[in-house]
């Protein structure tokens, strides 16, 4: 029986892809394993967002054709794939294949329809451009999804986006927007098995756009109520905030989960034009401020671009005095890279890396206290919480992955929800009663502090 090994890096819509292919290979009768040297196919899921995405993409190819074994096979997928197929294909001669999205790597003849794909089928250094070509037929979203190892799982509503923000290269490989209908994404729910659902999407709120003689205006609504009624959690991340309407908003908070993710970018309304965005930091601020009102116990993350071409000293005041007076629960910064052919790459106006270093370290250091404070004012709250692994767990305040966590007492069951006093925080993490604290050493409070300083990377 063959056996593969998939890594995947990037945003949780990778994770989504790579859940998707592995329940491909399952059901074409392979097995997976966690060690890439026991494998026959090694399959790295990459990311290319960002300069230093993809360095870590490649990095991350070269240590892993190190730990292959012979005969076996290294399938590079994602993003990086689809962007730069022929020039990744042509610098990495130890990589096998080159798979853009939709493309099928399979090890052993399977019969699909009637008909058997030989072994090998797809093979070679192909690239399939979306904006190019039809869809394959092998489209990610519509793959079976395996049974989530988590009691939690991200779902991916929509593939592409149909914006055009001046730093993102995005729809030139991910293609335009192409929603799925209600019934697949709640089918998929069921397969997960999960209790918390977290969608995502490129362009989360623009779901159902693209088809509204089928979908309905509106349709993430209807959509977020159905997911509702099939788990006990519904997060959702990534909102654009212009489509933050009233009817989101109160559909967010039926589901029990205040947790708002605006994907923000900047707060300077100059700038966000330069950037092709809607807002200004007054209009957040309005937004952020109505939310509270109607729920106080409301959580808010956003990621911002630090030296965008053409971000003055001004701008960067501007976006300092708002992340003061926000008091976002989660923040993630990131510095400006160009992209290839984007809008924002021919601009002039471009920020001195040492500048831009420094005004990263500024916001950061602002958001790092206020992450705290708000974390150390929960303390002596009472929290329900989702367990999701012994000793760890997550309130509606926290997404998974890249916020704080709640340490909890090792004999709770994982999958259960249960309600913790909190006693204490640490940095972004809270501490619930019950808990050893000479188990949390100077490691764990490094690892932690990693974790929310990388959240920025976290922008789809």
């Amino acid at each position: 029986m063959q056996r593969f090994y998939v890594e995947t890096l990037g945003c949780p819509k990778n994770d989504v892809d790579s859940d998707k292919l592995i329940g491909a290979l399952l059901a074409d009768g392979m097995t997976a394993t966690e060690n890439a040297a026991d494998a026959d196919l090694v399959v790295v899921n990459t990311c290319a967002f960002i300069d230093t995405a993809r360095k870590e993409s490649v990095d991350t190819i070269l240590a892993l054709d190190e730990q292959r074994r012979d005969g076996s096979r290294l399938v590079v997928t994602g993003c990086m794939a689809e962007r730069y197929g022929d020039e990744l294909a042509e610098a990495l001669p130890e990589v096998d294949q080159v798979a853009g999205f939709g493309q099928a790597f399979n090890l052993v003849p399977v019969e699909r329809d009637g008909t058997e794909v030989p072994v090998g089928a797809a093979a070679g250094r192909k690239l399939i451009p979306v904006s190019s070509v039809p869809l394959p037929a092998f489209d990610l979203l519509n793959l079976p999804r395996p049974k989530s190892a988590s009691p939690w799982a991200y779902v991916k509503i929509a593939e592409g986006c149909d914006r055009s923000c001046g730093f993102c290269a995005i729809p030139s490989f991910r293609g335009p927007q192409r929603s799925r209908d209600v019934s697949s994404i709640v089918d998929e729910v069921r397969q997960t098995e999960a209790r918390e659902i977290v969608l995502v999407a490129q362009d989360l709120a623009s779901y159902g756009k693209d088809r509204p003689d089928e979908l309905g205006a509106g349709s993430i609504v209807p959509l977020i109520d159905a997911v509702a009624a099939e788990a006990d959690r519904v997060r959702l991340l990534y909102l654009y905030p212009s489509d933050l309407t009233d009817a989101l908003i109160d559909s967010i908070l039926r589901t029990g989960v205040p947790y708002f993710d605006l994907s923000l970018q900047h707060v300077s309304k100059p700038l966000l034009r330069r950037m092709r965005r809607w807002g200004d930091g007054q209009r957040f601020l309005d937004r952020i401020s109505d939310i509270r009102e109607r729920e106080p116990s409301a959580a808010f993350r956003s990621n911002f671009i630090v030296g965008y071409p053409g971000e003055t000293e001004e701008d960067h005041d501007q976006l300092l005095d708002f992340v003061e007076r926000a008091q976002l629960d989660w923040c993630g910064f990131f510095s400006y890279s160009d992209e290839e052919g984007t809008y924002a790459a021919g601009l002039d106006g471009h920020v001195d890396a040492d500048l831009m270093n420094r005004r990263l370290v500024e916001l950061r250091e602002m958001q790092d206290d206020i992450t705290a404070s708000r974390r150390d004012a929960l303390i002596g709250t009472t929290l329900e919480v989702l367990v999701d692994a012994p000793g760890v767990g997550r309130s509606h305040l926290e997404a998974p992955e890249i916020d704080g966590v709640i340490h909890l007492p090792h004999d709770l069951v994982q999958g259960d929800l249960v309600r913790v006093d909190i006693v204490d925080a640490l940095g972004p993490d809270l501490v619930a009663a019950g808990v050893d604290l000479a188990h949390l050493d100077s490691d764990d409070l490094e690892e932690m502090q990693t974790d929310l300083d990388d959240a920025g990377a976290w922008v789809g």
